[in-house]
C-alpha cells in the first residue's frame, strides 16, 4: 500500500488517479471509474467526482493507495444537506 499525501480535502477521485500516474489523463481516469474497475474502501466506485478524504483507500490496476492529509493541511468540514456546515466542537 502506497501512502499518498494530499494538501487539502476533499479531492475528487479521478484527480487522484490522474495525478498519481495511475491514469495518463483525466479522461482515462474517468473511463476507468465508469468501467467499475476502481474501488474505494473495498467497494466499487463509479462516481468520478467521489470526494476522497484522509483515511480512504483506493485500489486500481494492481496498486493500492492510502490517502493521508499532509501535516498542517486544512481538513474537510463535514456538512449536513439540510443544515450546511457542521461544527466539530
Amino acid at each position: 500500500m502506497r501512502p499518498v499525501s494530499i494538501s487539502k480535502e476533499p479531492v475528487e477521485l479521478y484527480k487522484i488517479l490522474k495525478f498519481e500516474g495511475l491514469a495518463p489523463s483525466g479522461a482515462e481516469a474517468k473511463a476507468a471509474i465508469d468501467a467499475g474497475i476502481v474501488t474505494v474502501n473495498g467497494a466499487v466506485e463509479t462516481r468520478r467526482r467521489k470526494k476522497i478524504v484522509s483515511g480512504d483507500v483506493i485500489a486500481f490496476d494492481g496498486e493500492t493507495l492510502q490517502i493521508v492529509l499532509a501535516p498542517g493541511a486544512p481538513a474537510a468540514v463535514p456538512t449536513c444537506p439540510r443544515l450546511g456546515a457542521v461544527s466539530r466542537g
